[in-house]
């Protein structure tokens, strides 16, 4: 059973970086890759980026193309998300997920695994 555990958020002011971690127990045969969602109150839950096993596939949101930076460091079982030049809408619950697929990294439906989310609040 894989077993994923977000940890790195909290409260920051706007203009502030946050990294979160994603630490991933667990057999890894089936895991192709890692995927990084947040979830907003009374909003879906929105895919941010993924990264393949090897790291040598990304995949970024839009909305987040610039501003955040998915890695991992498969030594540590750990994948990364670096988030700069946070703003109050990017407060929501982060999520990590692992997919066993190699396409669609950005639809939920494509993660068979997901942690169980932190919560990250950027003030004004």
């Amino acid at each position: 059973q894989v077993q994923l555990v977000e940890s790195g958020g909290g409260l920051v002011q706007a203009g502030a970086s946050l990294r979160l971690s994603c630490a991933h127990s667990g057999p890894t045969s089936t895991t192709y890759a890692t995927g990084w969602f947040r979830q907003a109150p009374g909003k879906e839950r929105e895919f941010l980026a993924a990264i393949s096993w090897s790291g040598g596939r990304k995949r970024y949101a839009d909305s987040v193309t610039g501003r955040f930076t998915v890695s991992r460091d498969n030594s540590k079982s750990t994948v990364y998300l670096q988030m700069n030049s946070l703003k109050p809408e990017d407060t929501a619950v982060y999520y990590c997920a692992a997919a066993g697929r190699t396409v669609g990294w950005a639809l939920p439906a494509s993660y068979d695994y997901w942690g169980p989310g932190i919560q990250v609040t950027v003030s004004s």
